[in-house]
């Protein structure tokens, strides 16, 4: 009996640990930066797909300066209140509207490859600080997205399914501002908080199952 207990709580923080581990390798992207081969590939698909080259060229400094690591992408969204007609859209459909048929593509994309919102919200001000910029003072809403790598971005924004409903986003800004960072504090990184959530909920399992014994 005793050495059925003790395989019992075994299973369980073995159970607790392989579960963690596949989320883990999952959420992270090991491969490392981004090789020439895989920017070439991106830059000449582009190309081809009849992209701005000023734009091309300026994810391609982005590509070669990868790190391999996650990174954040901040958004600032001004919506346009008299957006104009768009392809495919549904006649009078607001700006929000013609956000939310882009949104619909682009959460399952990010979902599948571990990317994700980290904070969604509606501007409750204007701009309180503001230096070196015009026009910036009114703000929609703001958003930070999560991405495994650099990696993960580029075979969001080069699938063709992408650019097939990106339109429907540009039609719905007056303005925005995105740009990338890579994090030194990071808290609500999910492998963190997940770890912690698993490790307490394990412990507790395995009270219950010291109480039950006793």
């Amino acid at each position: 009996m005793a050495n059925y207990f003790s395989l019992t709580r075994k299973k369980l923080w073995l159970s607790s640990a392989v579960l963690y581990l596949l989320f883990f390798c999952w959420y992270t992207d090991f491969g490392g930066p981004l090789s020439d081969t895989e920017i070439d590939e991106y830059v000449t698909a582009r190309l081809a797909a009849g992209a701005d080259p000023a734009t091309i060229a300026r994810m391609e400094t982005f590509m070669r300066a990868d790190t391999g690591r996650q990174f954040l992408m901040i958004n600032a969204i001004d919506y346009d209140e008299n957006p104009a007609n768009t392809p495919g859209a549904e006649p009078g459909e607001n700006a929000e509207q013609l956000m939310a048929r882009y949104m619909k593509h682009m959460i399952p994309a990010l979902l599948s490859r571990a990317s994700h919102p980290v904070i969604m919200g509606d501007s409750v001000f204007q701009s309180i600080d503001l230096l070196g910029i015009e026009g910036a003072e009114e703000w929609d809403s703001g958003a930070i997205f999560r991405y495994r790598s650099r990696r993960t971005f580029f075979e969001i924004v080069g699938n063709p399914d992408f650019a097939g409903e990106h339109h429907f986003k540009s039609a719905a800004l007056e303005k925005t501002i995105a740009y990338p960072i890579e994090t030194n504090l990071y808290m609500g990184d999910l492998r963190w908080l997940l770890g912690l959530f698993m490790l307490a909920l394990t412990a507790l399992l395995d009270a219950f199952v010291v109480n039950k014994r006793r």
